[in-house]
């Protein structure tokens, strides 16, 4: 691809900036179908608009207690900088972020590559394993945004990425980071994942496999075993199981004093992790007499970015 320039759109959920984004962002989440079906579709958006104002106090207060907002924007687009920078002796190449639910939206993100004149786009999801509702979402909306803004450039799409080499390498950084902060040296180890229906895996959604798929390869470099355990569910269908508060409670059955939390399906801080792990599952732990670590997060670790360098470079020619 000499002399000809490549745009690298980083795919994400995105999160509100500050609290009078809340409701918007959750409006635009709750419209959309790959996540929840909200009745017919004419009834989805005004449905969606529905719930967001009724869970928009509720939330506004979540994020008010790690500053007012998300800092997802920020950091995944330190991410995409990086990558950029990582990427300065393979070629041309401008890497942006495009969120799903909040600024900067596809077609913002197609609209600033275009005036790079890039002669093709690869699309790489923040998000390392497949389902409909994260990756398959954020890759139906970018297509979409394409046809109508570059619909002439040809697009090179990742899927997902839950066993790459250097990922897990970054993974296991992490743990033994958060390994380093723990009093016992042998804690409880649980991993905590973003939980979805247990309909949505019943459908055939490859999202638990590839989580599975991760903790194996990771539990093969490091040799700590831990539990896979979910987090973030909401609405009265059946989620995922176990959810990492009833882990944590059974922990205090059994008599654990320690637990390190890490965050399996998230590369970046966001509210999962600043405010469900940080604040509410550390809480939750304390009342019980247990200390709760959390492993840091990927963000912009030198050996999560050389993934992500990798898994574009998958594309060079």
């Amino acid at each position: 691809m000499q002399n000809q320039t490549t745009g690298v759109v980083l795919l994400n959920m995105g999160g509100p900036e500050g609290q009078e984004d809340v409701e918007p962002f959750l409006t635009n989440l709750f419209s959309d179908r790959h996540i929840i079906c909200l009745g017919p579709a004419f009834l989805q958006k005004p449905l969606a608009r529905l719930i967001a104002h009724r869970r928009a106090p509720h939330s506004r207060k979540m994020y008010e207690t790690i500053g007012g907002g998300s800092p997802l924007k920020a950091i995944s687009e330190a991410q995409a900088a990086a990558l950029e920078k990582a990427l300065g002796g393979a070629g041309h190449y401008r890497v942006r972020v495009a969120m799903r639910y909040w600024r900067a939206r596809a077609e913002e993100t197609l609209t600033a590559l275009k005036s790079f004149n890039v002669t093709r786009l690869i699309a790489l999801p923040l998000y390392p394993h497949y389902s409909r509702t994260t990756t398959g979402s954020s890759l139906a909306d970018l297509r979409r945004a394409k046809e109508k803004i570059l619909p002439d450039i040809p697009m090179l799409e990742v899927t997902d990425w839950p066993d790459h080499p250097r990922y897990i390498t970054a993974l296991a950084t992490c743990l033994e980071e958060g390994l380093q902060q723990c009093a016992s040296g042998q804690p409880r180890l649980l991993y905590s994942a973003h939980s979805l229906p247990q309909a949505v895996i019943d459908a055939g959604d490859p999202y638990l496999d590839q989580l599975r798929r991760t903790i194996a390869a990771l539990e093969k470099e490091t040799g700590v075993p831990g539990t896979l355990c979910f987090q973030s569910r909401g609405g009265p269908v059946r989620w995922l199981r176990p959810e990492t508060s009833d882990v944590i409670a059974e922990c205090a059955r059994t008599g654990e004093k320690e637990v390190l939390v890490m965050p399996i399906s998230f590369v970046s801080d966001h509210i999962e992790t600043l405010y469900e792990i940080g604040i509410l599952l550390a809480g939750q732990a304390a009342k019980h007499g247990i200390r709760l670590i959390a492993s840091p997060s990927l963000n912009t670790r030198e050996d999560f970015i050389a993934c992500l360098r990798d898994l574009t470079l998958s594309f060079h020619s």
